[in-house]
């Protein structure tokens, strides 16, 4: 199944479940929820999702690491039903389209939580506006869903795991170069790389319209990366959402590959883990 959806094949269904995600990670390591964006306008009958609440457990809870952790399956089931989610419709997530990386994070999770069917939004709000399609500012407020959260739906990795791959496969940095090279670092206290990790931005992903690349160029890029048949591939990047973008493009690519999903802020928190730069 195709993970994505054009902006034709959205206003083309009827039995839909439409989730919003836009998220912006700014100065602050949280960011704005986003709510604000979809009050302004948004696709007609979606509902908000809020990346910090629905999409994350809190740091450090039942040991999960990272700023973004992984939300235990009863705390996702509750959030997905809440706005709606069932397991026999079609769920479609979007954000701006602007590098947030918000809908795939979304995606990656109703995967992982056993959704049959969930696809994002090539392009985000930002291609259904530049068709000419409408918006709304009225707030759904959509009848219970009763989607059942089945953990294990996508691979998923640990820091050990995380760092063994980087070794003997192929694990994918998904920030930006500087910060992979340890140059800059304006969120988490440790600049560098998982060592043996490969840069690979997200930005590289799609074209300056916000669509991803066509499954071709995709697969050359990763094959190029190293990321090819037979090799296991893996992926991280600050706190586990913009590396579901990546594990996202490599599925568009035909690559399967799974998340390290606490990242670089889980991975600094134990001083004994290695670090590389440059």
């Amino acid at each position: 199944m195709n993970p994505l959806i054009t902006t034709a094949e959205l206003a083309d269904l009827a039995e839909v479940s439409v989730l919003d995600v836009r998220w912006k990670l700014a100065v602050s390591p949280t960011g704005p929820a986003g709510i604000d964006s979809y009050r302004e306008g948004h696709i007609p009958g979606a509902v908000f999702c809020d990346l910090e609440t629905d999409l994350t457990a809190h740091p450090g809870q039942e040991g999960r690491g990272g700023r973004h952790p992984l939300p235990s399956a009863e705390a996702f089931q509750e959030a997905m039903r809440r706005l709606g989610v069932s397991g026999s419709r079609t769920v479609v997530v979007y954000d701006g389209a602007d590098s947030t990386a918000a809908a795939a994070r979304a995606w990656w999770l109703l995967r992982y939580f056993g959704h049959p069917d969930v696809r994002v939004l090539d392009g985000g709000l930002r291609a259904w506006i530049s068709e000419g399609l409408p918006v709304s500012t009225e707030e759904s407020g959509p009848e219970t869903g009763d989607f059942e959260a089945r953990p294990g739906g996508m691979p998923l990795l640990d820091a050990t795991e995380a760092g063994a791959l980087a070794a003997d496969g192929v694990l994918l940095d998904a920030r930006a170069a500087e910060r992979y090279r340890g140059e800059v670092e304006p969120i988490d206290p440790v600049a560098g790389h998982i060592p043996g990790a490969v840069s690979a931005p997200t930005g590289e992903n799609v074209d300056a319209s916000g669509r991803f690349h066509l499954p071709e160029f995709l697969r050359e890029r990763f094959n190029t990366l190293g990321a090819v048949p037979g090799v296991a591939v893996g992926a991280y990047c600050g706190s586990g959402v913009t590396a579901a973008h990546e594990v996202l493009a490599l599925e568009v690519a035909g690559v399967p590959a799974a998340l390290y999903v606490g990242s670089w802020s889980d991975w600094v928190t134990d001083p004994s883990r290695p670090v590389a730069t440059g």
